[in-house]
């Protein structure tokens, strides 16, 4: 989709202070710009951009990258979003070699026409929050709930007057069929109340004497709005329309706002209504966000985990608690990895996030998410509903339950411990539980075997080439040399971790966000192979290597550089095969990590004189440039690692 050679290219015409300057507020220092580190709370600027560079590092938590690094990690987008997102602001186009002019023209009108119901919705919203400052009423609410002005102003908070035809004074054109299409105006033959202004028909406002709350996309655009009666009245809450700006299965109220709180906290907090989430950050918990009335879906997870590698759901301890706990479980499974860790809360009965805080205190409150139920706990508790666990039927019924739930899940450590806890309650050796999920396993073991017979097309039997006999043997063709092949010399150790990824896909979660993010921002075509990757990862879980190519092929074609990428490494499939494993990847990384590091520590020295934090800062990367250097040197070149 995104040739490598414009994503360079689009990287040589940005200017990164500009990009990150837009979202920080940065002062020169030296040849260098400083800020506040929006990824983390401080109080004195220690993150610098880099012009000569064209990349941000902070010293307070470490993060840094280019300008497409920071749209990801400060918007929560995909490579290819901030790819098309960075071009955006540059006023590039994307390639569209595919693409008609027809459909070149048409995807131009929509995006204008998107951008108009996003102005129109932004002075709706501007309205709303000077008619709050204006209505006693509306602000008194407010404080009732404990909230302040500046948490009030921080989620743009407003209110809409108790007017049918309140917006009529802010667009010229009440007429205008835009305002509709927001969802901001109705039109109906059949409401008494409302003016009359063409043939039939009748507009008035959508929302009316409602506390109004914007509704913003990852990048602060808003988007829609949720609105709340302040008396008695139904609904209690009213959300607008689906647009085409506003999906509800798709966005999360608040998550714009808790951005910097995500990785601050070190986890997401699910609740499910808007007062919740301004009520916890009234508190202290502004890692809070929302589902706007739907299940948690996996859009949602997978936005989440862009920001943070923990969510915990809040759910009130009633009927309807349970079920939505059960609904969010089922989303969950998909993305539960041996590095993410997923919790439940259950409140009292009689409270929701809201009530509970107010009554009984952040403590309070802190202690409720600590003694949060584990996935693997909540998965075995859902599954042995209505389960009588001292007759043979009960068990047998949890573990019909379970297994469906349990081959959903990602192969790793977790569901295997889960496959253990699961043995033991229904009395049945571990083994018996690991053949039922076997039909996944046999399908991964189908899958490989056609990647093979299709490689083995490519080449008889027995085969002579550059000077080595391959053979076919009981476990899978081998080369029979006295050394290794020029092939293997001649790959590099980023070659061999692509290979590696591509068949043991599952490794990814178990590689560390930093580390993750060191491969997606090399040089393409590689960095681009491990951004689609970890796309496909978070999309769709651990994938086989057939699968992958035929992904990322579709993703970024027509770039040939990726083609010609993955006949590389259908090539090096012959020598590497039987190398699948963690150590092998550890050992690769090493010295990827070590020029990591190197570099790191170059762009320290040239940010001039060093502060106290940033001498701390000096003293650790050495260390750890030190510490990977002891490992190499104790790597033991015959232990197979290749």
């Amino acid at each position: 989709m995104i040739p490598s050679s414009f994503i360079q290219d689009l990287l040589a015409r940005t200017n990164i202070v500009d990009i990150v300057g837009s979202q920080v507020s940065l002062k020169k220092s030296g040849i260098n710009h400083k800020g506040l580190c929006p990824f983390h709370g401080e109080k004195s600027p220690s993150f610098v951009v880099s012009a000569s560079r064209q990349t941000y590092h902070c010293f307070g938590c470490g993060v840094h990258g280019n300008a497409i690094g920071f749209l990801m990690e400060s918007n929560g987008l995909g490579f290819i979003e901030a790819v098309k997102e960075l071009a955006q602001t540059q006023g590039i186009s994307l390639p569209e070699e595919t693409a008609s002019p027809q459909e070149i023209k048409n995807a131009q009108v929509e995006k204008a026409h998107k951008a108009t119901i996003a102005e129109t919705l932004d002075k709706a919203c501007a309205h709303w929050r000077q008619q709050l400052k204006s209505s006693p009423r509306a602000i008194n609410y407010l404080k009732a709930r404990g909230l302040t002005g500046s948490i009030a102003a921080h989620f743009a908070l407003g209110y809409a007057p108790e007017n049918w035809r309140g917006l009529a004074s802010v667009f010229a054109n009440y007429d205008d069929p835009l305002l509709e299409e927001a969802g901001l105006v109705v039109v109906s033959k059949q409401h008494d109340d409302a003016t009359s202004t063409d043939a039939g028909s009748k507009r008035y406002d959508r929302f009316r004497d409602r506390i109004m709350f914007p509704i913003r996309s990852v990048q602060g655009k808003v988007i829609g709005f949720g609105a709340r009666v302040i008396d008695k009245g139904e609904p209690k809450y009213l959300n607008s329309p689906e647009t085409a700006l506003f999906i509800k299965g798709r966005e999360l109220y608040g998550l714009y706002e808790a951005r910097s709180a995500l990785r601050n906290k070190g986890y997401a907090l699910v609740t499910e209504g808007y007062m919740d989430v301004v009520a916890l950050a009234q508190w202290g918990f502004a890692n809070a966000v929302a589902t706007l009335g739907t299940a948690c879906s996996d859009e949602h997870l997978e936005k989440l985990f862009r920001f943070t590698q923990e969510v915990v759901f809040s759910f009130d301890g009633d009927a309807p608690g349970r079920k939505a706990a059960g609904r969010a479980l089922q989303a969950c499974l998909a993305h539960a990895s041996d590095t993410r860790r997923i919790r439940f809360l259950f409140l009292p009965e009689e409270h929701d996030p809201d009530s509970f805080i107010r009554t009984l205190g952040a403590k309070a409150f802190e202690t409720q998410i600590q003694q949060a139920i584990p996935l693997s706990r909540q998965l075995l508790v859902h599954a042995a509903q209505d389960c009588d666990l001292s007759s043979a039927e009960g068990r047998t019924k949890l573990l019909a339950q379970a297994v469906p739930m349990l081959a959903k899940m990602p192969d790793g450590l977790l569901v295997r411990q889960i496959c253990q806890d699961l043995a033991q309650q229904v009395r049945v050796p571990l083994e018996q539980i690991i053949q039922q999920l076997q039909p996944r396993t046999q399908d991964i073991t189908k899958n490989q075997a056609l990647h093979q017979q299709t490689f083995d097309r490519t080449i008889s039997h027995p085969l002579q080439k550059n000077g080595f006999r391959y053979e076919r043997s009981a476990g899978g063709r081998q080369a029979r040399a006295p050394a290794r092949p020029p092939i293997i010399q001649a790959a590099s150790p980023l070659e061999r971790i692509a290979w590696l990824l591509m068949h043991r896909s599952d490794l990814w979660d178990q590689l560390t966000q930093d580390i993750q993010k060191l491969l997606c921002e090399q040089n393409a075509p590689l960095g681009v192979f491990f951004s689609c990757l970890d796309r496909l990862i978070v999309e769709q879980g651990p994938l086989q290597a057939t699968a992958i190519e035929t992904f990322i092929l579709e993703l970024t074609s027509p770039d040939i550089s990726m083609q010609l990428l993955f006949k590389r490494l259908g090539q090096l499939h012959v020598i590497l095969s039987g190398h699948e494993n963690t150590q092998d990847l550890m050992a690769l990384l090493r010295p990827i990590r070590l020029q990591a590091l190197k570099d790191e520590l170059d762009f320290l020295h040239d940010s001039g004189t060093l502060s106290q934090q940033a001498k701390q800062r000096e003293r650790e990367l050495i260390e750890a440039s030190q510490s990977i250097r002891l490992e190499i040197s104790r790597e033991n070149p015959s232990s197979g690692s290749f």
